[in-house]
């Protein structure tokens, strides 16, 4: 089943999420790879594809997963986490109807 995982930045982590984002790259190509990723990317923090210095809000993720325990200790396991990018991060069952 595909989920959503959601996390929302804390203010001003641009520094510590450009350093954690090799890693963070790393997990999600391999589950590119592994054909499970539907969609992934951040979301800016102002209304431009290139936000510079204002950086981003958070992320979303859709991925394929055997369960919601899968997706969400997956998700617990990012490096984005870890380095204090994230300070909530929320997984929920996707059902994609379109297109």
């Amino acid at each position: 089943m595909l989920y959503v995982i959601i996390g929302e930045d804390v203010e001003n982590s641009l520094a510590q999420r450009l350093a954690a984002r090799p890693a963070h790259l790393e997990r999600l190509h391999a589950l590119r790879d592994a054909g499970r990723l539907f969609v992934a990317g951040p979301n800016p923090a102002i209304d431009s594809n290139d936000p510079g210095d204002a950086g981003f809000s958070g992320s979303v993720i859709i991925a394929e997963f055997d369960s919601l325990e899968a997706a969400q200790s997956w998700a617990d396991a990012d490096p984005y986490k870890a380095a204090g990018v994230y300070q909530q991060v929320t997984v929920k069952p996707f059902k994609k109807v379109l297109p």
